[in-house]
């Protein structure tokens, strides 16, 4: 067999996981890539001195700095919550590819308008906000539109790509920071100002590259334009029409959209089924999951680096600067883990569980060495000297990282962007990635404020949130390594524990939506066994 990073047990031939698929995946990340830069870049310019003098952070109190601080952070969140919420609507309408370049056009708007602040903090927010509001809407459509495009087999693998470009975009930001500080003469406005800028380059890249990109078939197909559709697939998967592969995939997507009639769906209707059995046990995972990946601890460290290893006893902007480097490394390196080795090897719901228990590890030692330590108050009295202990808990800061993105940062995005109907799949893809821009948000405001106050405690409640994170996702996630997007009908129709339950005991899943509560025929039988991780 040997080994492959791959899903086992599915009915993909080789020919599906062809270079035009990851291409593919690949042009559509450059959104995650724009958000990993725009989201990582502002902590470490913000801690510019050349940013701090320009918009005369320096004449401030320490509170008034921290209100400011995120006020910069959170409207940059707060757009990408608009986005989602917002966009859903128009993705329906005129297709996943156009909105995916209008996306990439406000983006660079907003991107343009950060670019040529010129020390005005209004124009600052405002091209946050801006380009909030296009990253939102590009996070809600390209993960849907690879889910979409991809083969099962390798599904989460391509939906990776997304994460370790948001990553990589991240560790880009913290490092070109770092670069700017050292090579750029503070005395200069082009020390701030190149870190904003670079983020315009794969903004265009966006736009340009999915010129190329098709249309997502199953789209098409709700459109009733099933010959566009077959001819996309066709191409996406590297088989002539005529072949079985296609031939099934095709009849599972025209059952799935006559069996939900999407085209006569009014929008009053989309939402009332929200609600219905098999699909809230659903909505309310997906929200759980967007929700809570925001309190995994990771992302106040990526919003305010600098701040964090402030609190570990690192000075000078250099030194915090360069620390926040070697973090967008151990994150980028988490995701690669979860591309090519946990998403489809380990799987979605153990990935889930040994990341919240390997994670909130780091996080326990860090807020006890804060509480006995007191670096951060050690620094501000000239000690600037770590003992072991010192230097453990900044590797701590990176094994956090590692595990985290190895683990939820992935699956969440991959999880949420495969399991709902085709008919309302955009609206509840738009709510569950506003609803993690929400958390993302609700994390950039308070941060500031629960560094300078909590102190220690902060770390304490986002190891006790993982603790409750990991507990849940092994009650009440169902693994969805390897199945179809319209078999996900079937795993959802009972409550989720029973799923959880019969793949844990390896019984057989039962059609709850059939009158007779029959077991499910041969080849949903064959779902089941995946789900338990049986090939």
């Amino acid at each position: 067999m040997g080994w492959h990073t791959h899903a086992s047990g599915t009915r993909d031939p080789p020919e599906v996981r062809n270079w035009r698929i990851h291409l593919i995946a690949l042009v559509a990340s450059m959104s995650a890539l724009a958000m990993g830069y725009d989201t990582a870049v502002i902590g470490g310019t913000m801690a510019l001195n050349s940013f701090v003098r320009d918009f005369h952070l320096s004449d401030i109190s320490k509170t008034d700095r921290d209100t400011v601080q995120g006020n910069i952070v959170s409207t940059f969140q707060a757009g990408c919550f608009f986005g989602a919420l917002l966009t859903f609507p128009i993705a329906e309408k005129i297709g996943r590819k156009k909105t995916v370049m209008i996306a990439a056009l406000v983006f660079l708007l907003g991107g343009t308008l950060m670019t040529a602040a010129q020390g005005s903090m209004n124009m600052l927010v405002a091209g946050r906000a801006i380009a909030g509001l296009g990253i939102g809407a590009s996070s809600l459509t390209v993960p849907v539109y690879i889910a979409e495009t991809a083969p099962p087999s390798i599904r989460g693998r391509l939906v990776g790509i997304f994460e370790i470009a948001s990553q990589g975009g991240g560790m880009l930001g913290f490092w070109i920071n770092f670069a700017t500080d050292q090579t750029i003469d503070v005395n200069k406005q082009a020390q701030w100002i190149v870190p904003l800028a670079l983020q315009l380059f794969p903004g265009v890249a966006l736009f340009l590259g999915m010129m190329w990109c098709p249309e997502s078939p199953r789209w098409l197909a709700r459109g009733d334009r099933f010959d566009e559709a077959e001819r996309i697939l066709t191409t996406l998967r590297g088989l002539p029409s005529t072949h079985p592969y296609i031939q099934e995939e095709l009849g599972d997507i025209r059952a799935q959209v006559e069996e939900r009639s999407t085209n006569h769906l009014s929008r009053k209707a989309q939402f009332k089924k929200l609600f219905q059995k098999g699909t809230r046990n659903r909505m309310g995972i997906g929200l759980a999951l967007m929700f809570l990946q925001s309190f995994t601890g990771v992302n106040i460290i990526t919003y305010y680096s600098p701040r964090i290893f402030e609190t570990l006893g690192v000075s000078g902007t250099s030194l915090k600067l360069f620390s926040t480097g070697f973090y967008g490394i151990a994150k980028t390196l988490g995701m690669i883990a979860f591309t090519f080795i946990v998403v489809e090897k380990v799987g979605r719901r153990k990935g889930l569980i040994w990341g919240a228990a390997l994670g909130c590890i780091p996080m326990w030692y860090i807020g006890g060495y804060v509480m006995r330590a007191d670096p951060a108050g050690a620094a501000a009295r000239g000690v600037v000297t770590r003992d072991g202990w010192g230097y453990l808990a900044m590797v701590c800061i990176y094994v956090n990282a590692f595990v985290i993105c190895a683990t939820w940062q992935g699956i969440t995005w991959t999880y949420a962007s495969e399991i709902f109907p085709l008919d309302i799949r955009m609206l509840c893809v738009s709510l569950t990635t506003a609803d993690t821009w929400l958390g993302s948000f609700i994390i950039a405001r308070s941060t500031p404020y629960m560094i300078s106050d909590l102190g220690y405690g902060a770390y304490f409640f986002f190891a006790s949130i993982l603790v409750g994170m990991g507990i849940w996702s092994f009650f009440f996630v169902p693994e969805t390594k390897g199945v179809t997007l319209e078999e996900m009908d079937l795993l959802f129709a009972q409550p989720v524990h029973k799923s959880v339950w019969a793949q844990l005991t390896g019984r057989p899943l039962v059609d709850a939506r059939s009158d007779d509560a029959s077991v499910l025929d041969e080849k949903d039988v064959k779902v089941k066994h995946i789900e338990a991780g049986k090939s």
